[in-house]
């Protein structure tokens, strides 16, 4: 995968500042994250460990956590003050999220032990990755075996029509690159996960102007955070242009934005299925799995 370099410190801020005003505008991020609860439905057991990655505000925990009573849910997040709009619950839902835990942390450096997650639940946080086999890497280490991760992402034609249209004004980055689903199949596979299913649909918003679209995407953190975009307020003459450009893709008296949700689901392998590193296959074992193996063979 090719994608232009994001600015880590840049995305962490983004979603600080977008904490207050996240939930009034994440009305497509509810909508899949809905779809993407529905996959879980078929898990093969019930989960007594989940991990609800780039949970934001913790929609999707207290639901997790109301659905899987007995179950211990972590609410993980890089940004803290997206945590922190987890804490103040009614006092009526309040028995349903007894069992949810909010944890601030990197998504490529889990503070979660080896083999403890039974359910990886990930709604649109991992096209912020800058390193997604590392990533991958980390799941599969805190997963138990078998063990199911379910998630979204956006894929590459997302916002077309706003990338075209600033593609018209100059070759800096103003909307950010997301990961193909193949690519993100072969990453998948890669890091030793099993039956990995991907798929993908476009769904489109539609907004009474373009700024108006621009203005929810800061509202929700999910402005342009690419390393080597232009820092500063965009010249008038610049967003002029844009805007102009933006006119080929009015339907009637509306502007379409497109997105391209990737939705993919895999299951933990046995320990001791290889998993590609920087440095080669490694396979690795639990204590416990060795001493039953060496049971299994005899083994004093």
């Amino acid at each position: 995968m090719s994608l232009t370099p994001l600015d880590k410190a840049a995305i962490r801020l983004s979603f600080d500042r977008a904490a207050t005003t996240y939930d009034d505008y994440a009305v497509l991020q509810r909508e899949i994250e809905s779809r993407l609860l529905e996959r879980i439905e078929f898990q093969r057991y019930a989960p007594e460990t989940i991990l609800d990655l780039g949970c934001g505000t913790g929609s999707a925990s207290r639901m997790m956590a109301g659905r899987y009573a007995e179950a211990y849910v972590i609410a993980l997040d890089w940004a803290p003050a997206m945590l922190g709009r987890i804490d103040p619950v009614p006092e009526a839902s309040r028995q349903a999220v007894k069992n949810l835990s909010p944890l601030c942390a990197d998504m490529h450096a889990l503070p979660l032990a080896a083999r403890s997650v039974d359910l990886i639940f990930s709604n649109l946080a991992l096209q912020w990755s800058y390193d997604l086999p590392a990533v991958f890497r980390e799941f599969r280490r805190i997963m138990k075996a078998d063990a199911m991760l379910v998630f979204t992402s956006f894929g590459p034609d997302t916002l077309y029509e706003l990338k075209q249209a600033w593609r018209s004004v100059d070759e800096r980055p103003h909307v950010n690159d997301h990961p193909d689903m193949h690519d993100v199949g072969d990453e998948l596979l890669a890091a030793g996960f099993r039956e990995p299913v991907m798929d993908a649909e476009r769904l489109t918003m539609e907004y009474a102007d373009v700024m108006t679209l621009m203005r929810e995407l800061k509202a929700i953190g999910a402005h342009n955070v690419a390393s080597n975009r232009q820092h500063g307020l965009t010249g008038k003459t610049s967003l002029k242009e844009m805007l102009n450009s933006y006119e080929a893709f009015k339907r009637g008296d509306r502007y379409p934005a497109s997105y391209e949700v990737i939705y993919g689901t895999a299951f933990a392998p046995a320990e001791g299925q290889p998993v590609k590193t920087p440095d080669g296959d490694v396979a690795t074992f639990s204590i416990d799995a060795l001493r039953a193996g060496s049971k299994s063979r005899g083994t004093p």
